[in-house]
């Protein structure tokens, strides 16, 4: 594992937890951070400001109280919107605007945004210098490897993107045709990265630390943006950094440290969003905290019937009771 520099910013880590919808909120962005991450991007907020003050958008937004270096994604097809989004988020305190084109749903693709904007590179250098003109902070690019097999143009992207001043680049390796089917695939990354002199970070199911190391090799990417793999299981970044360091696997996650994550992962939810919307929310992140137990389902339908944050710690509590009373002693 190795630091990272992304314009003014160095990162003590070149593992970064990637935004995702309704995951990367602050408390999980704050516990991958405390497992190593060395940074976390939040959540993809849209570049229509007029919409920030619903409750749901103003929770996704960063200000002086996250940590740094504090990041954020914005997402829009109209290079003036961006911009004025991009000032925005950095009058609020963002360190670092990263700019969505990798999206592959369909009610952002549907808007002319995310990755159906790799079909226009004359809109896409629009963006990205009207983005990087506003803002006095480092900008960076989330890409997919194309928008569909025949139309595979990350390499014309990326050199746009270090032309117009971007300062690192993330790409995931799949087309949006792809969505999250089949296997990622790193040539498009490799051949991006010996293109380009900024920094590239590989994309797309790196799982294992086994995997980022292969990912690492096959790439010479300079980093790795972890997404789906941390839920649930936020400690993959220690594990990566470890093995990365040294070549050698740690232990699994002794079950103790693991209910204390969930456990504080549970309050934090609880405090961020309030008793009723942590209750509601905590719910998806146990279902990934357990997904490795051959069979939480009666478990998780127990659980989704609580309604109050102190019913939901209990019951956390009382299961890993019965598990360590069962002599399982490690997370799998």
């Amino acid at each position: 594992m190795s630091t990272l520099r992304i314009g003014n910013i160095t990162l003590a880590s070149n593992l970064v937890l990637a935004p995702m919808a309704g995951i990367s909120d602050r408390p999980f962005r704050e516990l991958c951070r405390a497992y190593g991450a060395g940074m976390s991007v939040a959540e993809m907020v849209t570049s229509d400001t007029r919409l920030w003050h619903s409750r749901k958008s103003s929770q996704r937004l960063v200000d002086t109280t996250d940590q740094e270096p504090r990041a954020i994604q914005i997402a829009g097809s109209v290079p003036e919107q961006m911009a004025k989004a991009a000032r925005s988020c950095v009058a609020m305190g963002a360190q670092l605007i990263d700019i969505n084109m990798g999206c592959p749903a369909k009610k952002v693709c549907n808007k002319a945004a995310g990755s159906a904007l790799l079909r226009d590179e004359l809109l896409v250098a629009n963006i990205l210098r009207a983005v990087v003109s506003a803002v006095q902070v480092p900008v960076t690019l989330k890409i997919r490897t194309g928008w569909d097999n025949s139309t595979r143009n990350a390499l014309s992207i990326a050199h746009i993107a270090e032309s117009e001043g971007i300062q690192a680049l993330a790409i995931h390796g799949r087309t949006r045709a792809d969505r999250f089917n089949g296997e990622a695939e790193y040539d498009t990354i490799a051949a991006v990265k010996q293109s380009i002199n900024i920094p590239v970070l590989a994309n797309g199911d790196i799982c294992s630390p086994h995997k980022a190391r292969q990912v690492l090799e096959h790439t010479a990417a300079d980093g790795l943006l972890i997404g789906r793999a941390a839920r649930g299981r936020p400690w993959i970044f220690r594990e990566i950094g470890h093995y990365l360091k040294t070549g050698k696997q740690l232990e699994p996650l002794p079950l103790s440290e693991m209910q204390e994550t969930l456990r504080l992962h549970l309050a934090r939810m609880h405090e961020f969003y309030g008793p009723v919307m942590g209750v509601r929310i905590a719910r998806k992140h146990l279902a990934w905290y357990l997904q490795w137990l051959p069979d939480s389902r009666t478990f998780r339908s127990q659980f989704n019937s609580l309604d109050s944050p102190q019913q939901q710690l209990q019951a956390i509590v009382e299961l890993y009771r019965q598990l360590t009373a069962q002599g399982i002693r490690h997370a799998a």
